[in-house]
């Protein structure tokens, strides 16, 4: 049983207040900062994503729900930053890819807390989120080795560099590493209530962030691209 119908009426709240409207804030409220959106676009996106993706498909005890509305967030909120002033995607299939890989991955983790702890699951996922997103917020404050760690990392490099970089290949062991933690978190949450597949799941998130460490994306965009977007006429 998904355990949808018992969920409390406050758990969708928490999806439309971290899978869009806060996002949809922070864009509003750095859109005329010094920093252009296309610089910052990719933790705001990944925030949005984990947020709608992870605490909906918890809620609802559906994978696909968590999918769904985790994509639309994603294409809502890019749409919103090009409103806002950001320059058109340089590499639409790369961002394209990075937002339905990130999508599946968190609507997996989901889905696990949801059949884990019925009707309750959106509770985890929120702690998870809030977690993991005071992170990405305070990045620049924490180790590297830590950020590695982070699924919601993993995300905010892949869609930065398609937002900045050069595209899927820049960033493929985030989007490997998101990909095998999805493959994996539903293979765990298939085999439940058996906790032995728990510590696979826990080998594979440190080898893939092991990956990640070894292979790390380009950090950030040109110099010169930095600055087109930043001049007025952007």
């Amino acid at each position: 049983m998904n355990g949808a119908s018992r969920t409390h009426p406050v758990a969708w709240l928490a999806v439309a207040l971290a899978g869009a409207i806060i996002p949809a804030a922070l864009l509003l409220l750095l859109a005329d900062g010094p920093t252009p959106l296309a610089l910052v676009g990719g933790t705001i996106l990944a925030l949005g994503l984990m947020g709608m993706g992870m605490i909906a498909a918890a809620s609802a005890g559906r994978l696909w729900l968590g999918i769904v509305l985790a994509v639309v967030a994603g294409v809502g909120l890019i749409q919103l930053a090009r409103a806002l002033g950001m320059p058109a995607l340089p590499h639409p299939f790369s961002t394209g890819l990075a937002v339905i890989v990130a999508s599946i991955s968190f609507a997996a983790r989901g889905l696990l807390f949801a059949r884990a702890y019925p009707g309750k699951g959106w509770l985890l996922a929120l702690f998870v989120v809030g977690g993991e997103a005071a992170m990405l917020v305070t990045a620049a404050m924490l180790p590297a080795w830590l950020l590695t760690l982070l699924p919601a990392q993993w995300a905010s490099t892949a869609i930065q560099t398609a937002l900045t970089g050069t595209g899927t290949r820049a960033a493929s062991s985030a989007l490997f590493a998101l990909a095998g933690t999805a493959a994996t978190t539903l293979l765990v949450a298939s085999l439940l209530p058996r906790r032995w597949p728990y510590l696979l799941m826990f080998t594979a998130w440190l080898g893939l962030s092991a990956l990640v460490w070894q292979r790390p994306a380009t950090p950030m965009p040109r110099a010169d691209l930095a600055e087109a977007l930043a001049s007025p006429g952007r």
